[in-house]
């Protein structure tokens, strides 16, 4: 495992951010940049992948331009047009949900729960239904929206970002994931229990936390970590 700093800003202060690298089953470097909540950067070779910019997250006007930019939906902690206009040049290619493609007028790859894409070459993107189950919850992430999580094919090596959502019957079908970003934060998307159904029932081999903090009830990451010792790695990086 790879942890070190990313640095950018041509005459300006230098930002810092934590990163991981892991290998592909190509053997490609493959680095994630951590911002904070849900806002997430993949670094694969000179092409930079962003996943729910927000500017309250991270300064993008320091950071690389983005190649892809991915927008699971429309909620203001994932979607912000600002930080998509920010990292955007004119070959910026912008995958989002339903929802959110409103905001583009379409100008962009609309995708919804089934879509697959390749944006750019030695990538493929697909889109997974998003949504909550527990009773009470479904308003915030109704299923009849068309939320998206996604999954990166890089490499050969499957990377699941699931956006805001539960355990759901297309998420526990989701075979072959090597590496998983799960939410874990109430009431809006996982309890620390669901989050270990999720990871035993897609058994990745890698498995990040995100979308934690910003909410009153805190989200007990050293039980979740303990949970799933002897069932995957889990890697916690600050995302509060």
């Amino acid at each position: 495992m790879s942890i070190f700093s990313a640095l950018f800003g041509c005459g300006k202060k230098a930002v810092q951010y934590p990163t991981d690298t892991i290998t592909t089953r190509d053997g490609q470097q493959v680095t994630f940049h951590f911002y904070a909540h849900a806002s997430l950067a993949i670094e694969m070779g000179d092409k930079w992948i962003y996943v729910d910019p927000v500017m309250a997250h991270a300064d993008y006007s320091r950071l690389k331009k983005a190649d892809i930019i991915l927008v699971t939906h429309h909620h203001s902690d994932h979607f912000d047009a600002v930080a998509v206009d920010e990292l955007s040049t004119r070959t910026t290619e912008i995958l989002c949900d339903r929802t959110s493609a409103e905001a583009f007028e379409m100008n962009c790859h609309t995708m919804r729960p089934g879509s697959v894409a390749n944006p750019i070459e030695g990538l493929k993107v697909e889109a997974v239904a998003a949504y909550n189950t527990s009773e009470g919850h479904t308003k915030f992430h109704p299923k009849e929206r068309e939320d998206c999580g996604y999954i990166l094919t890089i490499g050969g090596t499957r990377i699941y970002i699931a956006g805001d959502t539960e355990p759901t019957k297309e998420m526990k079908a989701l075979k072959e994931i090597d590496v998983a970003f799960l939410p874990v934060n109430q009431p809006y998307t996982m309890t620390v229990e669901q989050a270990v159904e999720a990871v035993k029932a897609i058994r990745p081999t890698l498995f990040y936390p995100y979308h934690y903090g910003q909410v009153e009830q805190k989200t007990d990451l050293e039980a979740l970590k303990a949970q799933l010792e002897g069932v995957t790695e889990v890697r916690i990086f600050p995302m509060e």
